[in-house]
Order: structure tokens, then C-alpha cells, then sequence
């Protein structure tokens, strides 16, 4: 899955002049809109979970009974059943909860904060600079993600934080587009060729003129990258590039349990529950909010 549909959503997400009022009907758009509210309550759920897990996971998600390997779902005393180690699987779900969100978060955020930099100087600045930028970014999409994700991963070695600077790396060019493409048509607009003739430098300008249009719309967009993150992330911990044994991670959990599909598939399906109920309500929330934010809603 090749992380290349940047270009065409930069052309569907057009720069705002922002207000006080503007973020109020974006509030009471949101509001309003009953799949955001419950991808926004799913979100929450998870991430209260993850935050207090040691509060309210029934059990230690390291403990582990080889006499009760894979029992079931609804077992006494394991209401999710139990691993291939006899691990209770709903407290190693809501402890994965936060590796696994983590990972999926952490790569987009950096990669909005060095992306948006990159492509707000190329687009603002424009000429040879944005040359050099956007061919340099160009050379990423000949790779599709995943394969970039797991090359870098690869040459980097197995971890947590080599799994982030690949994530990172893979969002980045995307981030990169998306920017320099809102940035390139407000550096044009009547207010910033009005800042320029009063003398105002292109820092000045940037900083006022230029950031408050363009974050808008990048941040919608990299919001709509967590979800391929996650994803991405339970991919590498599955074929052992990420997390390791024995932290529960969503992904990681899916590859300890594939050999038993056969014997508890109930069981051994729910990680992959897990990354995609918190995958979807990422994409639907994200698509919600940019719904909210197009002014001519």
C-alpha cells in the first residue's frame, strides 16, 4: 500500500482564512455528526485504557500458566481467555493498547512537524529550493510504504525506536506534498502581497500570514495517516521488527498467536480486532473532522 494518494487529497483541501468563529462551527459541526462522536468516544475508550491500565486490567499481562494455554473466551477468571502462554489476553490487550497507539501516533506527529517544515519553506519559498525538496521527496514514492517501512526497518534493526524513524521517514514525503501544495497557493494570496508591500519579512509573514492556513489543513490530513500507521506498525512488531517478547503489542500478539488459529481462533483474532476497530475509528473521525472543516459546510 503505497502511501501516494497525498496528491490528490492537497487538491481537495484548500487554505482558510481561520477565526474564533470558524472553530466554533467547526465544534458544532463536529457536534453534530454522529459517527465522529462515536469514532471520538472509541478513541477515548482506548486511550483512558491504555492510560490506566494498571488500574483496571484484571490481571498481570506477564503472568503466565501453562495450564491454562488458550482457553477459551469466557473461561472463570478470563473473560477474554488466555494466550498460547496462559497469559490473560484482556489485560494484555489493554496493556498493547499503548504500545500500539504509541506507535501509531508518535511516527505521524513527528513526521507533521518535519513534513510541514519542509514543505511550507519549499512552498513559500518556491524556485530551486522547492525543486530540490520535492524531487528529493519524489524518490521516496518509488517504493511502496510497507516495503519502505520494512527495508528501513531492516537495515535499522529490530526495536522500537528504529521502528519509529522508519515510520516517520515513510510519512514524511506525503506530509511534505500536502504542504508545499496549501502553501503554494496562499504564499499568492491578497493578504501576504499586502504583507510584503508594507515590508514585512517572509519570517514575519510565514509565522502570521502563512501558518495559520496551512497547518489547518496538513494536520487533517495527518490525521488521516494514523490509521495507516497503526496498521504499519502491527505489521513490522508481526514480522518481528518492532516491539519485542514479551511486551504486549497488538501486531506482536497476532504473530505469537498464529499457530493456534486451528485450536482458538476466537482467541487468536483478537489483536486484529483490536488494530481494526482502533484503525477505522481514526479514519472515521478524520473523515469527519475534514467534512467540519471545509468552509463551505
Amino acid at each position: 500500500m503505497a502511501v501516494d494518494f497525498a496528491a490528490g487529497k492537497a487538491a481537495a483541501i484548500a487554505p482558510i482564512q481561520v477565526s474564533e468563529g470558524y472553530w466554533r462551527g467547526v465544534a458544532r459541526r463536529l457536534s453534530r455528526d454522529p459517527i465522529a462522536l462515536i469514532a471520538l468516544a472509541v478513541i477515548l475508550a482506548l486511550v483512558l485504557a491504555a492510560i490506566f491500565a494498571p488500574y483496571i486490567a484484571p490481571a498481570d499481562p506477564f503472568k503466565a500458566s501453562m495450564l491454562r494455554r488458550l482457553k477459551p473466551v469466557g473461561f472463570p477468571g478470563y473473560p477474554l481467555g488466555a494466550d498460547e502462554l496462559g497469559r490473560d489476553m484482556l489485560s494484555r490487550l489493554i496493556y498493547g493498547g499503548r504500545l500500539s497507539l504509541f506507535m501509531g501516533v508518535t511516527p505521524v506527529l513527528m513526521a507533521f512537524v518535519v513534513g510541514s517544515a519542509f514543505g511550507i519553506l519549499a512552498g513559500y519559498v518556491g524556485g530551486a529550493l522547492n525543486t530540490a525538496i520535492m524531487r528529493t521527496i519524489d524518490v521516496f514514492y518509488a517504493f511502496p510504504s510497507v516495503l519502505l517501512a520494512i527495508a528501513l526497518s531492516g537495515a535499522l534493526g529490530a526495536g522500537i525506536t528504529n521502528a519509529l524513524v522508519s515510520l516517520t521517514i515513510v510519512f514524511v514525503p506525503p506530509i511534505v506534498r500536502v504542504a508545499e501544495s496549501v502553501t503554494t497557493q496562499v504564499r499568492n494570496r491578497d493578504y501576504v502581497e499586502a504583507a510584503r508591500a508594507t515590508g514585512a519579512g517572509g519570517f514575519t509573514i510565514v509565522r502570521v500570514h502563512v501558518l495559520g492556513n496551512v497547518l489547518s489543513p496538513i494536520f487533517v490530513y495527518a490525521t488521516s495517516l494514523i490509521s495507516v500507521s497503526m496498521i504499519l506498525a502491527s505489521g513490522l512488531s508481526f514480522l518481528g521488527l518492532g516491539v519485542k517478547p514479551p511486551e504486549p503489542e497488538w501486531g506482536l500478539m497476532l504473530n505469537t498467536l498464529r499457530t493456534a488459529i486451528y485450536v482458538n481462533p476466537l482467541v487468536a483474532a483478537l489483536p486484529g480486532v483490536m488494530i481494526f476497530i482502533t484503525s477505522i475509528s481514526f479514519n472515521m473521525f478524520s473523515d469527519s473532522l475534514r467534512s467540519a472543516m471545509d468552509i463551505r459546510n
